[in-house]
This record gives C-alpha cells, structure tokens and sequence, in this order.
C-alpha cells in the first residue's frame, strides 16, 4: 500500500513539471473568467508595451477586441499578430481583413485574403474562402 502511494506521489510531482509559458496563459484567462474580473487584455497591452511580444498574446488581444467589435484596435493587433508569423488558422487571415474592412482599407484586406487563398489554394477542403 505504502508502496503504491509513493508511486503515486512521485508521478503526481513529476506532472507538474510539463507546463509551458503557453498554458500559464490559459490559466490566467480561466481565472479571470471565474473569480474576479481582470482585464486580460490591458495587462497584455502592459506588456506588450514593455518590449515583450509573443503569438499567443497578441491572437488573445486581438481576438478580445474583435468580438467586441473594436474593429480598429483589433486591425491593429492583427497587423502585429501577422508581423510575428503568417503561419496561422484561417479564422485570423478572414477576422483581420474583416477589421481592415471595417476601417476602410479595402486594399489591403483584399491582399490578406489573396494570401489566405493562395496558402489553401492546394488543400483538397478549400472551400472558395472569401470575406463572408
């Protein structure tokens, strides 16, 4: 019995030793969204301000300001977001050239959507994404 609880111990300690920066973020928003209210996003503005940048922070800024239909700071996030890596879902090619719409540049939200069209031009699921 002793024996199995001490395997059990040492197993629990070495799971808590996987965890990333990534899901530190993801903490803070389910602790945010269940016990008190803090804002997120402006501590990450904080950040952001103080020369740190990272993927995961700027898709969550911008995200939060698009579906608060903050279209013009969401534009702004998006362009940082697409400054760092192109390497993203095609939910933040359609919601950036949204917010680009939005603001009146038409240009270049055409030229986000020709880039998304042309990374999925080769998969056999591109279904015609265009700005819906």
């Amino acid at each position: 019995m002793k024996k199995n609880l001490l395997v059990l111990l040492v197993l629990n300690v070495y799971s808590f030793n996987g965890y990333t920066q990534n899901e530190k973020f993801y903490v803070t928003e389910i602790i945010s969204d269940k016990y008190a209210y803090v804002d997120v996003v402006k501590t990450y503005e904080r950040i952001v301000a103080k020369g740190y940048k990272s993927i995961v922070m700027f898709k969550t800024i911008g995200d939060s300001y698009y579906t608060n239909f903050e279209l013009d700071k969401a534009a702004k996030w998006y362009c940082e977001l697409f400054a760092m890596t192109t390497d993203l879902e095609p939910k933040y090619y359609q919601q950036y050239a949204k917010s680009l719409k939005a603001i009146g540049e038409n240009d270049k939200a055409n030229e986000i959507l020709k880039r998304l069209n042309q990374k999925y031009e080769n998969r056999v699921d591109n279904t015609s994404l265009k700005l819906q």
